[in-house]
Order: structure tokens, then sequence, then C-alpha cells
């Protein structure tokens, strides 16, 4: 049961008006299914977005902001919650720790970095959440090429590539999400006997 999700996505809105319209959409859909946001605690840009559409519908919406990126990002002021931490990677895994699973949406490279740890941990079986791709517009169809270019050329094993899952649409989004099943040969036999915050 997915409860609350992690929101990866840019700080701007990007420049075709649909990337906002369908950041609204998502938190509002998401605010309708009971699922709680878990995002980085901005104000702006299609952050912004996802979160004022969720408060809207009354949704449950967690920010977590670096304190150095509180006037830079511009906290949002009327968040369920709002956590402050020290730096990015507290910010990290505090999303990892309050969520059930991760949604992308389009972003730059704060978004992709946050992406690929997350998919990192997974498969290094440092965790089994549903990560997903809501592939607006077609915004990521070149990195879906890539992965798909990694595991073609051996430096990503098939069942790790299934890791991802994306979707134009977050209703089905979701249903994938709500269906994943963690790779069979996870890592987690080779990391068992350590810690945790020693891996990440």
């Amino acid at each position: 049961m997915i409860k609350r999700l992690t929101i990866f996505c840019g700080s701007s809105t990007g420049n075709l008006p649909v990337f906002a319209e369908e950041a609204q959409k998502a938190g509002a859909l998401l605010a309708s299914k009971k699922i709680g946001v878990v995002y980085g605690g901005a104000a702006i840009g299609l952050m912004g977005a996802v979160a004022d559409a969720a408060l809207q519908q009354g949704g449950e919406v967690i920010g977590i902001i670096p304190q150095f990126l509180k006037t830079v990002e511009i906290a949002h002021p009327a968040l369920t919650q709002m956590i402050v931490v020290d730096t990015m990677h507290q910010r990290k895994a505090k999303m990892n720790e309050l969520s059930d699973g991760a949604i992308a949406l389009p972003g730059g490279f704060g978004t992709m970095e946050e992406l690929f740890e997350m998919l990192t941990w997974s498969q290094l079986g440092l965790h089994s959440k549903p990560i997903g791709l809501l592939n607006t517009a077609g915004f990521y169809n070149p990195l879906l090429q890539m992965i798909h270019s990694m595991t073609e050329y051996g430096f990503l094993k098939p069942e790790h590539r299934n890791i991802l899952l994306a979707d134009e649409h977050l209703p089905s989004l979701l249903n994938k999400m709500q269906l994943y099943q963690p790779p069979a040969d996870s890592h987690r036999k080779q990391f068992e006997n350590l810690k945790r915050e020693d891996l990440i």
C-alpha cells in the first residue's frame, strides 16, 4: 500500500505549459487518492505546482529542504510539515525514509541526481520501493533511450533496467507502482551484514 510518495521535479516550470499543468494534476490526483506528497519544500516551479494542488485538495504535503536552500528555492509557507536539514544528502535520505516510493516529473540536474540515487539504492538492495517517471510530453524519452543503451551495451542488467517504471499518465503509472516487484537478484545478500547508513 502506497501511503506517501516522494516527488522529484524542477524548481522551474520549464517552457511548455503542459509541464505545470501535469504537475498540478499530479498533486491533485495524489491528494484525491489519500497519498501524501513528500518533496523538496519549495514554493516555486513544478515543486510548488505539485504542492499547491495537493494542498488545495486537502492532501498531506511534507517538504524537506536544506537550510541553505530556504531562500534560493523559496520555502513553501503553508505545508502540512516542513523539515529543515543540513545537507542535500540528508534531504534525500529523509525523503526515502518518509515515503513508499518516488516519482520524477520533468526537471534538471537536481531531479536527475535525486532519481538516480534512488535507482542506485534500489539496485544495491537498500530499498525495494517503486520508482516511476512521469514522462510528460515525452520529456524523458532520451533518458529512457540512454537506459536502453546501458542495458544493450552490458552496463545494466535487464532486471535492473526494470526497476524504473515509466508512463505518460499518472493513473497508469501508479498502477504499475502498486504492482511493482523488486528484482530477485538484488544485492541484498551481498550487503546484508552492513549497516544501511554505511552504504548511503
